[in-house]
């Protein structure tokens, strides 16, 4: 059985401004944008009924972030989404190698040591991506900040707490690729010793 939400306009001051917001395809975050995230949370049945009720489905995740969550995106927009994914990929790649936390990405220094030396490492794999300079790859942290994705201090960005959504994908992947490992292992037929073909 549904419950059913009384909404009163009066105490969603900030409607406007947070519908504008998400509308446009942007993150709302608990960093970045304090009033409108405290009214959202304060009001989030309130805001989530309304919402829904205009055929939008806002989605809040308890890390500080929220969005519209839409099934098919622009090409435009899927273009920019495919970018940023191998992008923060290779950033967490990066920072994972240099023995930092995936988990405390927000507290990270996206500067331009950072992203040159990801172009020295993944030359081939961002230039396929269009990825093939510095001024592209700021170009597209500049598009990370307009997305909710990241903030901008002067020559440097810092993620926020939004980037969860990537990074678990990218999480998601690593075990189900590790899972179907186990599995082809598992599987493996064994030869006359009954060791495992493949097997040392």
């Amino acid at each position: 059985m549904n419950t059913v939400v009384s909404i009163n306009l009066g105490s969603l001051p900030s409607l406007s401004d947070l519908f504008a917001h998400l509308h446009a395809g942007k993150h709302l975050n608990r960093l970045a944008q304090h009033a409108l995230w405290a009214e959202l949370e304060q009001e989030q049945a309130q805001y989530t009924a309304l919402f829904a009720a205009l055929g939008f489905d806002l989605r809040i995740d308890g890390r500080g972030f929220a969005w519209f969550h839409f099934e098919e995106g622009s090409a435009a927009v899927s273009k920019t989404t495919r970018q940023l994914a191998l992008l923060f990929m290779l950033i967490f790649e990066f920072k994972a190698d240099a023995g930092a936390h995936l988990s405390r990405f927000t507290d990270w220094r996206i500067d331009n040591d950072l992203l040159l030396g990801l172009l020295e490492k993944h030359q081939m794999l961002l230039a396929a991506e269009n990825l093939a300079d510095i001024d592209q790859l700021k170009q597209l942290m500049r598009s990370a900040a307009t997305y909710g994705f990241a903030t901008s201090e002067e020559a440097h960005w810092f993620l926020l707490p939004a980037v969860f959504r990537y990074l678990d994908r990218f999480e998601e992947l690593a075990h189900r690729t590790s899972s179907e490992m186990d599995v082809l292992v598992d599987e493996a037929p064994e030869d006359d010793d009954g060791a495992q073909e493949g097997t040392a």
